[in-house]
């Protein structure tokens, strides 16, 4: 009944203790006014059956009603109506660089590192409505997969469809993948730009050093967040291609060129992370979902409309009515 009604001076149902009192005074009221007469036999004396003395009774229960409605309605009941707007005071443009080269099909993650980084990654996509965000596939050369976009369901769909092929050369060119990230990012307008960058490997294809773009990502206030990955030690990883297309695996050893993913990431005032597993995957995501905030103003509307006027006209109508048959029909009997 009272469902999205707030009552604005709660205080005053407290004056509900006085309903009990005010009924126990009526009850002590009406044995004192009502006289006893003793006698031996009703013969001679004519019985009414009238059932207008019940019901005088009712005089009193109304005048009750009608001061539990005025004491409900200088509660203040009111609903309101909240209305949000936002407004994003503050964008980021986000370039995903990705590693496809075959490494990335190294089984130490769930069910491969590309597999795993693509489930990963959607989720942090997702999570961002209110950015925009490009992919940068790389391998021994690199290329733009999606510009930066705020069409999140095209660059999810981008995402999905990458896959390791050997139409890129092979190698891992992390330069090229970072250059061709600060080439999306350098005229772009927002006033945070950042660059995820993930590989499993060295740098070891590619013209471009990666020295130089980190520098180039400097020269354009782009911040780089550099992740290595891949378990520590060992790792089932392809090494040679089956006459039908298919990998055969062999374990090998895992390396990763951390002190220059440092490197980038201290230069352009970014961070690097280790994902050794899915879960510490996920993990870098989230604190880097949580390190780049984007700044949301809220505006809320209240509309609030006042009930109490229907519940003093009830008291007002309750009220009348009791007036009514007092001075009426139980005339006779108050």
């Amino acid at each position: 009944m009272f469902e999205g009604i707030e009552f604005l001076n709660k205080e005053f149902f407290w004056l509900f203790l006085l309903l009990p009192l005010a009924l126990l005074w009526y009850v002590f009221k009406h044995k004192k006014q009502t006289a006893e007469l003793k006698i031996s036999s009703l013969k001679g004396f004519k019985v009414s059956n009238s059932w207008l003395p019940k019901l005088r009774h009712l005089l009193f229960a109304l005048r009750l009603l009608a001061l539990a409605a005025l004491i409900t309605a200088m509660a203040r009941p009111r609903t309101v109506d909240v209305s949000t707007k936002t407004k994003t005071t503050r964008g980021i443009d986000i370039v995903m660089a990705i590693d496809v080269s075959a490494s990335m099909l190294a089984k130490d993650l769930s069910p491969n590192r590309l597999e795993a980084l693509k489930d990963v990654a959607a989720e942090f996509i997702a999570g961002r409505p209110n950015d925009r965000i490009g992919l940068v596939e790389y391998a021994g050369e690199s290329y733009t997969k999606t510009p930066i976009t705020s069409d999140k369901s095209i660059v999810l769909r981008s995402l999905n469809e990458i896959r390791y092929n050997n139409i890129i050369e092979g190698g891992t060119a992390i330069g090229m993948g970072l250059a061709t990230s600060v080439n999306r990012l350098k005229d772009s307008k927002a006033k945070s730009k950042v660059i995820i960058l993930l590989t499993d490997g060295v740098n070891n294809s590619g013209f471009i050093d990666p020295k130089i773009a980190s520098e180039l990502a400097v020269e354009y206030g782009i911040k780089v967040y550099t992740i290595g990955l891949g378990t520590n030690g060992m790792a089932l990883s392809p090494y040679a291609v089956n006459p039908n297309g298919s990998f055969q695996y062999a374990r090998v050893q895992v390396e990763i060129d951390e002190a220059l993913l440092k490197e980038i990431a201290e230069a352009t005032g970014g961070k690097y992370f280790r994902a050794t597993n899915n879960k510490k995957l996920a993990e870098i995501y989230d604190e880097i979902n949580k390190l780049e905030k984007t700044e949301i103003e809220e505006f809320k509307f209240y509309n609030y409309e006042e009930k109490y006027r229907p519940l003093v006209l009830l008291a007002g109508l309750l009220l009348a009515i009791e007036l009514l048959l007092r001075f009426t029909i139980f005339r006779s009997f108050v």
